[in-house]
């Protein structure tokens, strides 16, 4: 399936062509049918010699109606460019031209229409123009065919050159991000609501879940048609007609998009390329009142030029472009920029940045993945995507990361860790960056939820303060000289334990729950203080502790003065 769409002067016979080329009238309204001036968006399809599907979006060539050209001109790539022999090159072809120059067109047929019309000396001359008008744009190679779409002279030819040229097309880019920009919505009695647009990025099919934005309205796809067929999934690159379910017809309008959700960025603020064209006379700057074509809608914006205060007629320059409201696009994405106040055809460019980090004074945007790496210094592959529409392969768990911040984070955590000393540090004290970068410091290990060295792993069962406590298991000494950040690794270990400020062997509380035992069975009734004190050996400083201790873990119970036996005694 391919799509064209026509462009051209107004009553230079667009849509009599496309008449003659698909039996159908593109002209939907009665209006357009009694003045022969079309109006709105035409739609109308052929099966081309090679066998393939044409869809021919007809635009209007009146300057009036210029925002209905953009919106069926917004996701094409391949246009039929109409002059009439009667009349030759006009304002509204050069302006149309500009158009599909700054929309990204890459090829086209040039079709002059009406030659039974014209005589052969101003037919010559209508060539000659044309020839000179395309030099140096996209269509200066183009085939050329004169037609009289009225007794279809021509048209066989024209169909033939259409079918040549369309034949080595690449097939639309299928990225699985369908996004549909809609053109028309109506209703159907007995259906509801239908919208048109073509499909670009992704497949649908039926009973697909969207979103409208920017009306942020949850639907559900309910019939799909393209050619007048009925279809249950169409592809990227087709024209075609949906059934949703979910929303009113009367709610949506041209310039809506139909998108997943959670597939897309949607922005506000966007950096982007501006190309002047040669024909205003005058500087474009921030002022003004502007609109731009998005897709298949119109939008006042607000912009800053990047760089220069001004762009001279001809120039290009960096711009950003403030939305009214947020719009699922992506960097490559084509638009149209008007001023109102004048009426005319600034220029257009495509999308750089769909958000923007630097200052407007500080960016230099480009279409570059590195820049956007560079200026966030971490990004996860997901967010990556919804910015570029890329797939990259992560650095470091879901990160992508920019060397020199990648660097500076290793350099970081490995500070921290060399400062913190045996013990090492916490890894809940990391931030998610920090912790993404352990995988990468092959000389540290995560021991019992730190992170230290590889050389002090398992360092702290081996500590000396832990034979001094063993050699004096129920009076033990003073940790003088002992780091606090070890002592505390020390207790969450297990390794020792801490009472009071006192701190003892995990052996000596075995050491003091067998001394109780013992002291029971030669007195049952219970033990004083002073008791468990002169068979310890210790003082009253080490044997509150551990007397504490054992009530608090039901190896004693604390009755009066004394202490008696508890559920968890061991036996003696």
């Amino acid at each position: 399936m391919h799509i064209v769409a026509t462009a051209g002067h107004v009553d230079h016979g667009k849509s009599t062509l496309v008449k003659s080329l698909t039996g159908s009238d593109p002209d939907r309204f009665i209006e357009e049918q009694t003045r022969g001036l079309t109006i709105d968006l035409g739609f109308a399809s052929t099966t081309l010699p090679s066998g393939s599907v044409l869809s021919i979006v007809d635009v209007p060539g009146h300057v009036r109606f210029l925002k209905n050209m953009l919106a069926g001109v917004g996701s094409v790539q391949t246009c039929l460019f109409v002059v009439a022999a009667t009349e030759g090159w006009k304002p509204q072809s050069e302006e149309h031209l500009r158009i599909l120059e700054l929309l990204g067109f890459i090829n086209g047929v040039i079709v002059v229409t009406k030659v039974d019309q014209a005589e052969s000396d101003l037919i010559e001359v209508t060539l000659l123009e044309i020839e000179e008008k395309v030099k140096g744009t996209f269509l200066e190679n183009a085939p050329l065919v004169k037609t009289n779409s009225i007794d279809g002279t021509g048209i066989d030819v024209l169909l033939k050159e259409i079918s040549e040229l369309l034949k080595d097309s690449p097939d639309p880019d299928n990225v699985h991000r369908p996004r549909l920009w809609i053109d028309r919505s109506f209703s159907i009695k007995g259906t509801g609501t239908v919208v048109t647009g073509t499909l670009t990025g992704g497949s649908l099919k039926i009973d697909d879940d969207l979103e409208v934005w920017p009306l942020k309205e949850k639907v559900r796809v309910r019939g799909i048609q393209a050619h007048h067929l009925e279809q249950n999934e169409i592809s990227p690159g087709s024209r075609c007609a949906l059934n949703i379910a979910g929303v009113s017809h009367v709610d949506i309008s041209r310039g809506n998009v139909l998108i997943k959700s959670g597939q897309w960025h949607l922005t506000k603020m966007l950096d982007a390329s501006l190309q002047v064209l040669e024909e205003i006379d005058h500087n474009v700057s921030r002022r003004g009142a502007f609109i731009a074509y998005f897709g298949s809608g119109e939008y006042p914006v607000k912009l800053r030029v990047l760089g220069p205060n001004s762009i001279l007629p001809g120039g290009k320059e960096p711009i950003r472009i403030f939305l009214p409201e947020p719009l699922p696009l992506l960097p490559g994405d084509r638009f149209i920029l008007r001023e109102s106040g004048r009426d005319e055809t600034i220029g257009g460019g495509e999308v750089l940045d769909v958000d923007p980090q630097e200052k407007a004074s500080k960016a230099k945007p480009d279409r570059s993945i590195e820049r956007i790496i560079k200026e966030r210094g971490w990004i996860n592959t997901e967010d990556l995507k919804l910015l570029t529409g890329k797939n990259i392969e992560p650095d470091i768990d879901n990160w992508i990361v920019d060397p020199v911040i990648l660097q500076l984070t290793i350099e970081t955590v490995r500070e921290k860790v060399k400062s913190a000393g045996p013990t090492g540090i916490e890894l809940s004290s990391l931030n998610e960056h920090e912790k993404a970068t352990i995988s990468l410091l092959k000389d540290m290990v995560v021991d019992s939820g730190r992170l230290k060295l590889s050389i002090h792993k398992n360092q702290t069962s081996n500590h000396p303060f832990i034979k001094e406590l063993q050699d004096s298991l129920l009076a033990p000494p003073d940790p003088v000289g002992v780091d606090r950040s070890e002592l505390r690794e020390l207790v969450r270990k297990g390794i020792i334990i801490e009472k009071s400020g006192v701190f003892f062997s995990s052996d000596a509380i075995k050491a003091a729950s067998l001394l109780a035992a013992k002291l029971l069975s030669i007195k049952p009734e219970g033990f004083t203080v002073s008791e468990f004190r002169e068979a310890a050996g210790n003082t009253r400083k080490h044997a509150m502790p551990l007397l504490n201790h054992l009530d608090e873990n039901g190896i004693t119970r604390r009755r009066d003065s004394v202490r008696i036996a508890g559920p968890r005694l061991p036996k003696f």
